[in-house]
């Protein structure tokens, strides 16, 4: 096989068929050097260029306005989405106003471990009562239940945790449908 000095035709600049370096003449009107730099035609051209010597790209450069031909207000947005490198922004706290965060945190030496006692103790203390017993504990009621108490006590729960009052929090809303279940268990077992 012969060994070839040809250029990859692949490279930008280079002639395929003799291997040579392709010139390219400037784009200034009448200037006969070659055009080995290049410059963005327009602002909304960024990706297509001019191609100039190094005079002409010089005083194409010095004479480059990005923003020629934009009111005060249409420069003060576009310098305000450049700080964010065009990105959408919020102000600080908006989008998780609402957001509750449950973390856990793994525990092998068991530090934390008190506050998971206690809650199953509760658990396996309520799991032995009746859903009279249940209902009567969620809203905080003590026997002899009456209608007129267990209505009073609805409205006054209701009202505190109702999602509408609290901004549409989610724990609120556990808790109101939690209510109404109980509300209407105490219900039906006075009336029976």
């Amino acid at each position: 096989m012969k060994a070839t000095n040809a250029k990859p035709s692949w490279r930008l600049g280079y002639d395929e068929a003799d291997g040579k370096k392709a010139h390219r003449r400037c784009d200034h009107p009448g200037c006969p050097q070659d055009g080995e730099y290049r410059a963005p035609q327009a602002r909304d051209r960024l990706n297509e260029y001019y191609w100039f010597c190094l005079d002409h790209v010089r005083a194409y450069n010095a004479a480059w306005n990005y923003y020629a031909g934009m009111s005060a207000d249409e420069i003060e947005g576009e310098l305000r989405r450049d700080t964010t490198w065009q990105r959408p922004t919020w102000p600080l706290g908006t989008k998780t106003a609402n957001r509750r965060f449950a973390f856990s945190v793994h525990d092998p030496f068991g530090v934390f471990d008190d506050d998971e006692e206690e809650d199953s103790a509760r658990a396996k203390a309520a799991a032995g009562r009746s859903p009279e017993e249940q209902a009567m504990r969620v809203m905080a009621l003590e026997p002899p239940l009456t209608l007129v108490a267990l209505r009073a006590r609805y409205r006054e729960l209701v009202k505190i945790h109702h999602p509408d009052a609290n901004g549409g929090d989610k724990a609120a809303e556990e808790k109101c449908k939690e209510i109404n279940q109980a509300y209407n268990t105490l219900l039906n077992s006075l009336n029976e």
